[in-house]
């Protein structure tokens, strides 16, 4: 085999993959926030922040509850259709998606007070959708230069495991280690009862091979199927003074819901498998499942400053999201190798293996989630308004933490080493913190964000408006990482993950008001990039990981309809 290949994708393959650690692009994921609400709030781009008087403005800035005059009910339905496109130089995969969404359902009430200083005191209940994780990505990558079997053969080289550490012997279950010992990373126990991995030499000392060799080539592929969503239940209070400054506050109750289905998958000719000398054909694939349900709650608090009558300036503080989380997680492989080399009897050369006996296994934990600054202005004419909002999220001050049992995990693990791991010369170990090494990943990997929002608005007749927006907002991945010049650390059997650059909106909308009712309708046009990595990518070898770029469109039509009275 190649010895040069397999050193390099141990250096690359320092991350440790254990069952239950989370990971720095997890936080990523979790903390993301969408283009959601009511269609005039969505047709400007979202800048509302000093506008107010919509259903919208409870989630974004309270001080918007303030403007209210009228009784609002309101509901928001949404048709999104997304188009993935994966590119491996040249070669396009294309996988579209189309999902109904409630956006926004709500109500407001106002209380009239008989004082110039205080005309009136608002209440508001909403359901807003935060966002959505609904995405599938799929694709090929052809002319593979390694395997993923050589990284699981890294990391299991670079946990120093032994034969007896990945089999089960003498009523010890790897998988479930009930005798205080070590635990080895649940994808070595994986790779080695699935032939991905071998070792060579003795049993207590061996050294591990991948099936990726000299004289090895094919191609991969891989389907990634997100689902879910961040639902928030906004409790507001808000009011008046003296028409000239209006304010509100939130109370937050937060949903989150995310599903992630992967597979990744190898077809190779030439491959080293349980010890053949390069001779086998190898079709493998790496299915994983991984959920994440909890809930949690924050507190937003806003002003509007209007100094004139055509000028006002709003400004609203988020507080982290505080949630208690469940995570659940699975992982099969399954396998065809031809010829079937020397696999034990009993092997078929169709087979399978999953972690933790089929079991799902689930552990609890806790999450913060940033801090968001909204800063907003907004010209108010008789016929025509211009706003705009900068928001600025603190990504860099995410942070895990165990529940307040300190360790709830089923399987016995006693030392905090087991859960995620690290190279010992490169890093020491708190062992008072279970995610300690995830929170300073977090801050290594992760950028505070910037979003801008402009919208317009013109009002043709008393009755009918049209309306257009913008909103941008920057990566939360620094370049380094996107630009393949960091190691980048996941956890459990999910070598596999996606890095997203800047994400633009393009939005227009119609507004139609007939008395007391009024119909709103828009048109968003959501355009993000990223790529995909199979694993992570060696920033010292010209020899990188599979990956692909992917291009995200989403095409949204947004129809409500409300009352106010």
């Amino acid at each position: 085999m190649n010895k040069t290949l397999l050193t390099t994708l141990s250096i690359l393959a320092l991350t440790a993959v254990s069952a239950s650690a989370q990971d720095a692009l997890n936080a990523v994921t979790m903390s993301q926030q969408d283009l959601k609400g009511t269609a005039r709030f969505m047709s400007m781009g979202g800048a509302f922040g000093a506008l107010g008087g919509d259903l919208s403005t409870l989630s974004q800035n309270p001080a918007g509850i303030g403007v209210y005059r009228r009784n609002d009910i309101g509901f928001t339905l949404n048709l999104d259709c997304q188009r993935a496109t994966a590119d491996d130089f040249g070669y396009k995969t294309t996988q579209d998606q189309t999902k109904f969404l409630l956006n926004n359902i709500g109500a407001v009430f106002t209380y009239r007070i008989d004082s110039d200083a205080c005309p009136n005191i608002n209440f508001g209940f909403t359901y807003n959708k935060g966002a959505s994780f609904n995405r599938h990505v799929r694709g090929s990558i052809g002319s593979l230069q390694t395997s993923m079997t050589n990284y699981i053969a890294g990391v299991t080289q670079n946990d120093e495991c032994t034969v007896p550490d990945l089999t089960t012997e003498n009523n010890y279950d790897p998988y479930n280690p009930n005798d205080g010992g070590f635990a080895p990373a649940w994808i070595s126990i994986l790779g080695y009862d699935s032939y991905l991995i071998s070792p060579e030499g003795t049993p207590d000392n061996p050294t591990w091979q991948g099936q990726f060799g000299r004289g090895t080539s094919g191609f991969g592929s891989f389907d990634y199927l997100e689902k879910g969503s961040i639902d928030e239940y906004n409790i507001s209070l808000g009011g008046n003074i003296a028409d000239v400054v209006y304010w509100g506050m939130d109370f937050d109750i937060i949903d989150m819901n995310y599903r992630l289905e992967s597979l990744w998958g190898e077809s190779l000719k030439g491959a080293y498998v349980n010890g053949s000398n390069g001779n086998t054909a190898s079709d493998w694939d790496l299915y994983n499942y991984y959920k994440v349900d909890g809930v949690g709650f924050n507190y937003k608090f806003g002003l509007i400053v209007k100094p004139i009558q055509e000028f006002r300036i709003g400004l609203a503080i988020h507080t982290p999201t505080w949630y208690h989380l469940t995570q659940d997680f699975y992982a099969n492989t399954t396998y065809s190798y031809a010829p079937n080399p020397g696999i034990g009897e009993g092997d078929v050369a169709r087979g399978g293996q999953e972690t933790n006996g089929g079991y799902t296994a689930t552990n609890s934990f806790k999450y913060k989630a940033p801090w968001r600054f909204i800063a907003s202005a907004a010209l108010v004419l008789p016929r025509f308004i211009l706003s705009a909002d900068y928001e600025w999220t603190s990504n860099r001050s995410m942070k895990y933490s165990y529940t307040d049992s300190y360790y709830d995990y089923d399987y016995g693990y006693d030392d905090w080493d087991d859960w995620y791991w690290k190279p010992a010369a490169t890093r020491s170990l708190d062992k008072n913190d279970p995610y300690y090494y995830t929170n300073s990943d977090i801050k290594e990997y992760t950028q505070n964000t910037s979003t801008l929002r402009v919208g317009a608005e013109f009002r043709v007749t008393p009755q009918f408006s049209v309306r257009a927006g913008y909103c941008y907002s920057s990566s939360p991945v620094k370049q380094k990482v996107r630009d393949n010049g960091m190691t980048v650390y996941t956890a459990g059997t999910r070598p596999e993950y996606i890095l997203q650059n800047s994400t633009n909106y393009v939005t227009c909308g119609l507004g139609y008001k007939y008395k007391k009712f009024y119909v709103d309708m828009a048109y968003v046009w959501k355009h993000r990039t990223g790529e995909y990595h199979a694993f992570t990518p060696d920033p010292t070898s010209s020899i990188q990981s599979p990956q692909s770029k992917l291009s995200m469109n989403n095409s949204q039509v947004v129809l409500t309809a409300g009352f106010k009275f």
